[in-house]
C-alpha cells in the first residue's frame, strides 16, 4: 500500500476588452426603477456547450494506470490526477517538485502520483537517493524522504556517492526514522530489485527525459510544465465537474428589482441588475449566484482604470458555465464607471464571466451586454489586485468572491 497523505514542506483569456482608458471620477448612483415591459420568456436564445478543454482520464493511455503500488497522495476520486516520472537528483525534477508543491497548495481537487525513475549511469546518486526513498517507505516515510531529498537538494547533490548514505541516514534520524532499519533496507536485495524493476519498466516505455508528466493519462509537452500552464490545466479540468449540461430555467421577473451583493476578500460590492434590459443575462447571473457558482471565484483579470473581471472558477479566463446565451444590446451605455456587463469571446457567447468598469468605455458599446450597475462599493473593486492573464509575467494571486447574495424585491 503506497498511498500516503502528507503536506509538502517546500518553499515553496479567452477575451480581451481592449486598451485601458483614463480613470474617471465615479458619480453617485441611485437605484433605478425597472421599466415594465411585456418581455417574452427567451427560451431559444441559450444553448449548452461542451466543456472545453475538460480532460477525462485517458483509459487508452500508453502508460500504466494508477494502482495501489504507486506512491500517491490526494483523493482517489479527484477529477485531476498528475503522474510524474522523475528522480531526486535531477535539477529538472527539483523544479517540477516545486511546481507540484504549489499546485497541491492551490488545488484541493488534485491527486499526485510520483513514479521514481533511476537515471542509472547518468547521475551519480540517482540510484542511491531512490533506494533511500524506497527504504523509507518500509517505515511509511516515503513522502518524508521525498521532502528531505528535494528541500535539502543543494546539500547532497555535490556529495560524493560514498558519503551520501551517511548524510541521508543522519538527516533521516531527525525525521523519526529508525536509522538501523533504514540502513538495512537500503542494502536489502529486495529494495535493489524494486529499483531495477522501476528502471526496466521505464525503459520499456521509452521515456526520453525527465520530468515526464501525465495529466489524466495525457502526456504533457515539456513547454507546458511551468506552474501557470499546469494550474490552468488543473483548473479547467476541475471546472468540467461543475459545469451545467443545460441552460438554466428562466425564473426572473422583469417587474421586480434584483440587487446582487458581491462579498469579496476586500469588501462588499453592491450591484443593481436590470432584468427589463437584459433578462437572459440577469436570469443566468441570478441562477449561478444561487447555485454557489461564484463562491471562491477569483477576479482573474483586473486592469486599473479599465475593468475588473470574474466569473470563471478555473481562474484562467477560458472557463464557462457549460452554456452560452445571446447578446442583449440595449440602450444602456458604458458612459460612466460601475457598469456591469457580460464578458464574451464573440457575439452570443455569454456565459458566466462578467466585468465591472472603472471608467467610461464607449468603445465597448454595442459589443457587450450591460445587465447592471454598481450602487456601492466601486472603491472596493478599484482596490482589487491588478493582474492580466494575457501577459507573460508571473501573476499575483487574485482576490476572491466569497459569496454572492441576491435580493429580490
Amino acid at each position: 500500500m503506497k498511498k500516503v497523505f502528507f503536506v509538502l514542506f517546500f518553499f515553496a483569456s479567452s477575451f480581451l476588452l481592449g486598451s485601458c482608458v483614463e480613470q474617471a471620477i465615479p458619480t453617485p448612483l441611485s437605484l433605478v426603477e425597472p421599466v415594465i415591459v411585456n418581455t417574452p420568456t427567451p427560451v431559444a436564445s441559450c444553448s449548452s456547450v461542451k466543456a472545453e478543454p475538460t480532460l477525462v482520464p485517458d483509459t487508452n493511455s500508453y502508460f500504466p494506470p494508477v494502482s495501489e503500488e504507486d506512491f500517491s497522495f490526494g483523493p482517489d476520486d479527484a477529477p485531476v490526477t498528475i503522474v510524474e516520472y522523475c528522480d531526486f537528483q535531477s535539477d529538472g525534477c527539483l523544479r517540477m517538485a516545486n511546481v507540484i508543491a504549489q499546485l497541491t497548495r492551490d488545488h484541493d481537487d488534485l491527486r499526485f502520483v510520483f513514479r521514481p525513475l533511476p537515471l542509472i549511469g547518468v547521475l551519480d546518486k540517482s540510484e542511491r537517493s531512490i533506494l533511500a526513498a524506497l527504504a523509507a517507505d518500509e517505515q511509511d516515510k516515503f513522502w518524508e524522504m521525498y521532502d528531505l531529498l528535494f528541500v535539502r537538494h543543494a546539500e547532497w547533490k555535490s556529495l560524493k556517492p560514498e558519503t551520501f548514505d551517511a548524510w541521508v541516514l543522519k538527516e533521516a534520524a531527525a525525521l523519526d526514522m529508525d536509522r538501523e532499519k533504514l540502513e538495512a533496507a537500503m542494502k536489502a536485495e529486495e529494495t535493489a530489485t524494486s529499483l531495477q524493476s522501476m528502471y526496466d519498466s521505464a525503459k520499456k516505455l521509452n521515456i526520453p527525459a525527465v520530468p515526464l508528466v501525465l495529466i489524466n493519462g495525457g502526456l504533457q509537452p515539456s513547454y507546458l510544465l511551468d506552474y501557470q500552464s499546469m494550474s490552468d490545466a488543473v483548473g479547467l479540468i476541475a471546472l468540467g465537474q461543475k459545469q451545467f449540461t443545460q441552460c438554466p430555467p428562466f425564473n426572473v421577473n422583469p417587474q421586480k428589482q434584483y440587487i446582487a451583493t458581491l462579498r469579496t476578500e476586500k469588501g462588499d460590492i453592491v450591484m443593481q441588475l436590470f432584468p427589463d434590459k437584459a433578462p437572459l443575462a440577469v436570469n443566468s447571473f441570478v441562477f449561478l449566484a444561487r447555485q454557489g457558482w461564484f463562491d471562491g471565484v477569483t477576479f482573474h483579470r483586473v486592469i486599473p482604470g479599465f475593468v475588473a473581471q470574474a466569473g470563471d472558477p478555473s481562474g484562467t479566463g477560458r472557463g464557462n458555465a457549460g452554456y452560452f446565451f445571446n447578446n442583449e444590446i440595449n440602450d444602456l451605455k458604458f458612459d460612466k464607471p460601475g457598469m456591469v456587463a457580460m464578458a464574451n469571446s464573440g457575439a452570443d457567447t455569454n456565459g458566466s464571466q462578467f466585468f465591472i468598469t472603472f471608467a467610461p468605455a464607449p468603445h465597448l458599446d454595442g459589443r457587450y451586454t450591460i445587465f447592471g450597475q454598481v450602487l456601492s462599493g466601486l472603491e472596493i473593486a478599484e482596490q482589487l489586485t491588478p493582474r492580466d492573464p494575457s501577459q507573460t509575467v508571473p501573476l499575483l494571486p487574485g482576490d476572491k468572491i466569497l459569496s454572492v447574495d441576491i435580493e429580490e424585491k
